[in-house]
């Protein structure tokens, strides 16, 4: 990391009707870094990730991509970001090579059939280059999902829960990936529900809830700054875990 951000997040408020959806909520993204976004259901992250994403404008505060308010140059901010959503939505009967050359064409990328082919390879699905994207299994979804994110070499990549519902193995090959990302000089923002991986891939986690942060820093820092917390320390079975200090700080409770 270099210590410059990248994306900054400053008293950024959504609101659906009455309700706040976000906040005030405010952190920054340095350039090269993995920031997890964590929060249980309902915690607004969705939410944040729709106003950066440009999906929607913010009811207050403001969104900075590379220093550029995304509320006043929203097609410059796209232009910078890579988004993969949890659930894709590839046209499922064309082949994965034909989807990349139709994203690529959409990104104004210039590819050859070998650079395509190329891509395709170091995504590990080099050789599924005629299959249709429904008879990918899940994993191979998830990385191909990845791999058009990343086609117009974007600044910041947005992974919604990334690696939901995968197997161990498709899992730790999607966060090679996610590194290998961050190792080209992206930076990545990807929220999750899963502490080990928020510990295994990023540096630093935001904890928000009903829309606002309730703590921010590196997994290790969290766990030392929160292991005395009463809250805590009731949840805590032997030694404190970043999933402990998730539940002390947001609650047992349950959400839909």
């Amino acid at each position: 990391m270099t210590g410059d951000a990248i994306l900054e997040v400053h008293d950024l408020v959504v609101r659906y009707g009455s309700q706040r959806a976000v906040d005030g909520l405010s952190f920054t993204v340095l350039r090269g870094e993995i920031f997890g976004l964590l929060g249980p259901n309902g915690a607004g992250k969705t939410s944040t990730l729709n106003v950066i994403e440009g999906l929607r404008r913010a009811d207050a505060g403001s969104v900075m991509v590379e220093g550029i308010d995304a509320a006043h140059a929203p097609l410059s901010i796209k232009a910078m970001l890579g988004v993969q959503l949890q659930a894709s939505s590839f046209q499922p009967e064309l082949t994965i090579e034909q989807i990349t050359r139709l994203y690529a064409g959409l990104y104004a990328v210039k590819l050859t059939r070998r650079q395509i082919l190329d891509r395709l390879q170091a995504a590990g699905l080099g050789q599924e280059a005629a299959k249709p994207f429904r008879k990918l299994s899940g994993g191979q979804q998830q990385r191909f999902s990845l791999m058009v994110a990343t086609l117009h070499d974007a600044r910041i990549l947005l992974l919604d829960e990334p690696t939901t519902g995968l197997d161990p193995q498709s899992r730790r090959q999607l966060w090679d990936r996610i590194e290998d990302s961050r190792g080209a000089g992206g930076s990545v923002l990807l929220t999750t529900h899963s502490m080990e991986e928020a510990q295994a891939v990023c540096d630093r986690v935001a904890i928000m809830d009903h829309g606002r942060l309730l703590a921010l820093g590196s997994p290790r820092e969290l766990v030392d700054e929160h292991r005395s917390d009463p809250r805590v320390v009731a949840v805590a079975r032997g030694d404190v875990t970043l999933e402990d200090v998730f539940i002390g700080l947001t609650g047992r409770t349950v959400r839909d």
